[in-house]
Parts: structure tokens; sequence; C-alpha cells
């Protein structure tokens, strides 16, 4: 099963819709871990080490850093650029989509836009 970590700044409603329409997503906030305020590199690595799929809105900054460390060697479990544009609904299905029809393998040193 993919396992998620959710950027600082996530939209927390996308959160709760997706938990309400598949309960057993493996996902973490990173407020909720000591890495709150944590700089996107060590969130990065932090993701990486746990084997997370990192959501995020910040498509410029954590997008920089992941391109990065792939050009440098290392490695990034997957990126998820979610528009903050984008609808609620709309980040709910796909994300569920990509639940369902992907691999965490499938993510590794991938960096990925929705929507699909």
């Amino acid at each position: 099963m993919i396992k998620f970590v959710a950027d600082e700044d996530f939209d927390n409603r996308i959160l709760r819709g997706l938990l309400r329409r598949q309960s057993e997503v493996d996902l973490v906030r990173i407020q909720d871990t000591p890495l709150s305020g944590a700089d996107d590199p060590t969130i990065l690595e932090w993701a990486y080490q746990q084997q997370r799929i990192l959501l995020t809105h910040d498509v410029s900054t954590m997008t920089h850093y992941a391109y990065k460390r792939i050009t440098a060697g290392q490695t990034i479990a997957g990126l998820i650029e979610v528009p903050q544009s984008l609808s609620i609904g709309k980040a709910i299905e796909d994300l569920l989509t990509v639940m369902t029809c992907c691999s965490s393998e499938e993510f590794e040193n991938q960096i990925q836009y929705l929507p699909l």
C-alpha cells in the first residue's frame, strides 16, 4: 500500500476527504511529526527514509529540491504536486486513483502533477 506524508501547508480538507473515502490510507501530516517547521530538503529526506510519497502544494521550492536530490544521485520516495487551484473533490479523486492503480515503487524518483 502507498504511504503518504502531507507537507505542512497541504490543504487539510483534501486529507479529511481522502480519509473519509478510504479510511485505511496510511497518511501522516508533517505538522504531526517532529519535523514541523523543517526545511524542504529535510522533509524530502525524511519522506524517503519513511518511504512515504510527499503531497505538496509547493510547486516552486519543493520541486526544486526534489530535482536537486535526484540529480545529486539521492533518491526520493516520490512527490505529488497538487495545485491549490485544483478542486478539493478532483484532488481526492485523483489521489484515490493513484492509490488504486499505482505502487510505491513506481513513484521512486518521480514527480507527478495533478490533475491526472
